[in-house]
C-alpha cells in the first residue's frame, strides 16, 4: 500500500510540488528506497481543514505510518529507515554533520544586504569543508553510496544554487571542484529530477525573505 505524504505545494501554483527543501528530502528518500507514495500538495497558505486536522501544527512534510501522521524530515528519515531498511541509506555516524551548517550559512548570505558582513566568507568555509571531505571521502559523503546525509544536503544545496545565481549573481567557486562535482552527481540522480521543485517556484518562495 502506498504511504501518504504531504509537502508543500509550490508559492501561486497550488498543483505544483513546491520548494520546501525538507519536503523533497523525505521525497527523496521514499524514491532512494522504492517505496511506493501517495504525494499530496498542501498550499500553506490555504491549508486545508483535513490537514489541519490530521496535523494541528500544519507543518509540512507529514508522512502517515501506522496510522499517525508523523512530522519532522529528521524523524520522517529515521522512521523510514527503521521499517523499509533495503536499500539500506544509514549513514556513518562520524560523517552524519558534515555539510549541516551550509543551509543556515546560505541563508544569512542570502538575506544580506551588507558586502562586509562576513556572511560570504562563512558560507565559502562551509563549503570548503565540504569539499575538503569530499576530496578524502567521496563522491558521496560516505564513500561510493548515497546515504540520508547526501539525501538532506542534495535539497539545500540546489537552493543555494538556485537562489544565490538568482538574486545575487553567485555561483560555488570553480576551485571547490569536489563540491562541484557532488552537486552534479545530485542533481543528475533520477530520484532528484523526479522529486525538485521548478526553479522559478524556488525563487518565487525566497522572494519575500529576500526582499523583507
Amino acid at each position: 500500500m502506498a504511504l501518504e505524504v504531504c509537502v508543500k505545494a509550490a508559492v501561486g501554483a497550488p498543483d505544483v510540488l513546491g520548494d520546501c527543501p525538507f519536503s523533497q528530502r523525505v521525497l527523496l528518500t521514499l524514491e532512494e528506497k522504492k517505496i511506493p507514495y501517495q504525494m499530496h500538495l498542501i498550499n500553506v497558505s490555504d491549508k486545508p481543514k483535513w490537514f489541519l486536522e490530521a496535523n494541528p501544527e500544519g507543518k509540512v512534510p507529514v508522512i502517515k505510518l501506522d496510522c499517525k501522521w508523523i512530522a519532522d524530515s529528521d524523524v520522517i528519515v529515521g522512521l523510514l529507515e527503521e521499517k523499509f531498511p533495503d536499500p539500506s541509506l544509514a549513514s556513518n555516524p562520524e560523517f552524519a554533520s558534515v555539510g549541516s551548517k551550509i543551509f543556515s550559512t546560505f541563508g544569512t548570505f542570502l538575506k544580506s544586504k551588507d558586502a562586509c558582513d562576513g556572511s560570504e566568507q562563512a558560507l565559502l568555509v562551509e563549503l570548503k569543508a565540504l569539499d575538503d571531505h569530499l576530496k578524502c571521502h567521496g563522491p558521496y559523503i560516505c564513500g561510493e553510496k548515497v546515504t540520508a546525509v547526501d539525501l538532506s544536503l542534495a535539497p539545500k544545496l540546489y537552493h543555494l544554487v538556485v537562489t544565490l545565481g538568482h538574486f545575487k549573481g553567485w555561483s560555488v567557486p570553480e576551485n571547490l571542484c569536489s563540491v562541484h562535482k557532488y552537486i552534479k552527481l545530485l542533481f543528475a540522480r533520477e530520484s532528484f529530477e523526479k522529486t525538485k521543485a521548478a526553479k522559478e517556484y524556488v525563487i518565487a518562495g525566497w522572494a519575500p525573505k529576500v526582499n523583507a
